[in-house]
């Protein structure tokens, strides 16, 4: 019981932590000014324009395959693929299981396995490559290597060390209603959950936080329009608002000048 509890409050503590860590980031991003037109070119003159650029960069990762193949391939493998693997997972959460949940259940397992790939890949050009080993930080290193941990453990549980998913199942929907349920106590299983814990908890504060601030960079959310809209800083308007102000005829600064 004591496993139980403390996993349980666990779970409630990291997902409050995940939740509003995210929130006041975004809150933060969204309140940072962007007075200057800086997208990257060629871009978009159009707000339908900029959607459409946004989906394909969501959605295909455009720039990153243009930038870099290889990198564009690992990636790709590992993002897709964990999304595939978080949609699997809802099968823990939902009680019947949704028919698209189920539906998705056979591809999920493929997805394991290019997520992890992925994720190999992407950790070997830490290492492999140059300059990207020149510029990577050791918290690079152990974003990759924690969410590869992630990935072997969950493999390791479905084919190596199996686990009471039945039982599994019992604990997550008694955390999400609060009737804790016993929590098996296998020891794959703990170091699985404890690993998406900790991912939980530094996740507001990490590089992957690149998810959400993606949709607030001014190289990809910005029209490229300077011919036809002149952008002016708000302090630069002001700053020309006093000097008009100061140069037309009978302002205080014109009758001091007189006097």
């Amino acid at each position: 019981m004591f496993l139980t509890a403390l996993y349980a409050c666990l779970f409630y503590v990291m997902t409050l932590t995940l939740l509003i860590g995210v929130g006041l980031r975004v809150i933060r991003y969204a309140r940072i000014p962007s007075p200057l037109v800086i997208p990257t070119t060629p871009a978009p003159i159009t707000r339908s324009g900029v959607v459409a650029r946004m989906t394909r960069e969501v959605v295909f990762f455009e720039s990153l395959f243009k930038g870099s193949k290889w990198t564009w391939l690992f990636g790709y493998l590992f993002h897709f693929g964990m999304l595939l693997v978080l949609l699997r997972h809802f099968r823990y959460f939902t009680q019947p299981v949704w028919y698209w949940v189920e539906t998705l259940q056979w591809l999920g397992l493929y997805a394991a396995f290019a997520m992890t790939l992925g994720l190999a890949g992407l950790l070997a050009r830490r290492f492999l490559v140059d300059r990207v080993r020149y510029i990577s930080a050791p918290s690079d290193y152990l974003m990759l290597v924690l969410l590869l941990a992630i990935a072997l453990s969950g493999l390791a549980m479905k084919y190596v060390w199996h686990t009471d998913i039945v039982a599994l199942k019992a604990f997550m929907l008694g955390v999400m209603y609060f009737d804790w349920q016993p929590l098996p106590a296998d020891p794959m299983l703990l170091i699985h959950l404890s690993l998406v814990l900790f991912l939980m908890l530094i996740f507001p504060f990490s590089k992957l936080l690149h998810a959400p601030g993606m949709f607030f960079s001014p190289t990809r959310n910005m029209r490229d329009n300077p011919r036809e809209h002149r952008h002016v800083a708000p302090w630069a308007e002001k700053l020309g608002a006093e000097k008009l102000g100061a140069k037309q005829p009978g302002s205080a600064a014109t009758s001091r000048a007189a006097d």
